[in-house]
């Protein structure tokens, strides 16, 4: 060793890179599972742009009411199915900010159509952190203030607006909160039965056993599409979104488990044969104790997976149910619902805008399949 003028030692020893990479295999030995996994998941770049998104889109929900230029069901009477308006920076070569042009609703005689022509000539700049129409932050706190608006004699259509005249980008912010969500509260029932009964079936085995596999036999023998349809029908009319939405939540939940009770009875009845399973119940561990702490954490990489790839299915679920008019129904807000106001196909083909809703499903139910992937793969960290 050779000390430096520092204080540092310097190892005198021809460089060996043999031993270098067995260092670096042995530290890879020795690192906790989750910085192996996150290693692992940082290659799949699919997976982890699709978790950045995910991520930023739940942090943004209950800020929806603030990034949402108008509230869900404000109505602009005069821009019935408006177009989409740009904003734009510059005005005849001068930059003066973001800004939009007032547009104004002229009756078309030989389309019979209204048409929206912008006043090129007067260009309004927006406003920012301005009040507006009321919302509660978080679902609590109550606020009026806005990250932007229209300004004065001007309407801010990002995305357009729809029969009744409410902009389309603000209503889809607003129904992010409920269709986002929904998959959430649907995936916990699921896991929550599914878990339960796999693992008291798949461990304890014999009669109880055999009446939960038929119980899921007879829950996966039913048609789905009907089923949903029956259990939303019986649905009080009465209800207010808020019960309808948690109640088509857990029938979400319901119908999902069957297939992860039979993942996880498979995987128990393998692994309750293990040395160090037998070991625990010799030692007088009880058998939820065994299930808890030797049996699930065993199980987890799959599960996070599962989840993963069973919150799409949640989302179309609900989305298919408000399409068909027996899930969320207004006032409530969620990208189902936006589709039921735009299932016409002869206004989607005049106003297209109106089928907007469709984009932010496709992007987020593509986002899970990709970031499941990613887990799936990474969950496994020895592998190449």
């Amino acid at each position: 060793m050779t000390k430096l003028p520092d204080g540092r030692f310097v190892d005198d020893a021809p460089y060996d890179p043999q031993a270098s990479i067995q260092m670096l295999e042995r530290q890879d030995l020795d690192a906790p599972n989750w910085v192996l996994i996150w290693r692992k998941f940082k290659q799949h770049k699919l997976g982890l742009v699709s978790a950045i998104f995910l991520l930023f889109s739940y942090l943004m929900l209950p800020f929806a009411g603030f990034i949402a230029p108008y509230t869900p069901n404000d109505r602009q009477s005069e821009h019935l199915y408006a177009p989409p308006q740009g904003i734009k920076l510059w005005h005849e070569g001068e930059f003066i900010g973001p800004f939009v042009y007032p547009t104004t609703a002229e009756a078309d005689l030989i389309t019979f159509q209204w048409k929206f022509v912008p006043d090129e000539t007067r260009p309004l700049p927006l406003k920012f952190f301005c009040e507006g129409g009321e919302y509660k932050l978080a679902g609590l706190i109550p606020s009026n203030r806005h990250l932007f608006c229209a300004p004065e004699g001007a309407t801010l259509f990002l995305w357009g607006s729809d029969r009744l005249g409410r902009d389309v980008f603000s209503r889809i912010l607003y129904g992010a909160q409920l269709s986002l969500t929904v998959g959430l509260i649907g995936i916990s029932v699921s896991f929550f039965l599914g878990i339960g009964f796999g693992s008291i079936a798949g461990y304890f085995g014999g009669k109880i056993d055999w009446v939960i596999n038929r119980l899921i036999e007879i829950l996966r023998s039913l048609p789905e599409l009907p089923l949903w349809l029956a259990l939303s029908a019986a649905v009080p009319s009465n209800w207010g979104p808020v019960s309808v939405f948690f109640i088509i939540s857990i029938i979400l939940g319901i119908l999902d488990w069957p297939g992860l009770a039979r993942s996880v009875r498979a995987k128990f009845l393998s692994l309750r044969e293990e040395e160090y399973v037998r070991a625990a119940e010799m030692m007088g561990a009880s058998s939820g104790r065994v299930i808890r702490k030797h049996l699930l954490p065993n199980f987890m990489s799959h599960l996070i997976a599962s989840a993963t790839l069973s919150i799409p299915a949640m989302i179309l679920g609900e989305t298919a149910l408000s399409f068909l008019g027996l899930g969320l129904r207004a006032p409530a807000v969620s990208w189902g619902v936006m589709l039921n106001d735009a299932q016409n196909l002869a206004n989607i083909e005049i106003y297209p805008w109106t089928a907007i809703p469709m984009l932010p499903i496709v992007v987020v139910v593509l986002a899970f399949n990709f970031m499941g992937d990613g887990l799936r793969d990474s969950l496994d960290p020895y592998t190449a």
